[in-house]
């Protein structure tokens, strides 16, 4: 029952994590890579989470239900992150190169 608890407290860090998103477009591009790590390191800290508990002997269907949230959570958040990273350097880019 305590596996049980613990799978679902982790699936509401990530979906409380995915819901306090952060306005990426205003921040630097010093922080968006931070952030970037950031959402890295927690995806893959997760997901070892996950794989303790399913070595635990968790029931299959929550810890694969786990992943799929972990995983479109974190590649969204990291999306959101990539686009306006990008979107500052062609920016910086562009700016640079027109003086």
């Amino acid at each position: 029952m305590e596996d049980i608890e613990e799978i679902q407290n982790l699936v509401n860090q990530i979906n409380a994590r995915d819901s306090n998103s952060k306005k990426y477009q205003e921040m630097k591009i010093e922080e968006l890579s931070a952030e970037i790590r950031e959402t890295i390191k927690f995806q893959q800290e997760s997901f070892q989470k996950i794989e303790e508990l399913e070595i635990k002997g968790i029931q299959s269907d929550l810890t694969k239900y786990a992943k799929m949230i972990c995983k479109n959570s974190t590649e969204r958040e990291i999306l959101k992150i990539q686009e306006a990273y990008l979107k500052k350097i062609e920016t910086e880019y562009l700016k640079s190169n027109k003086k």
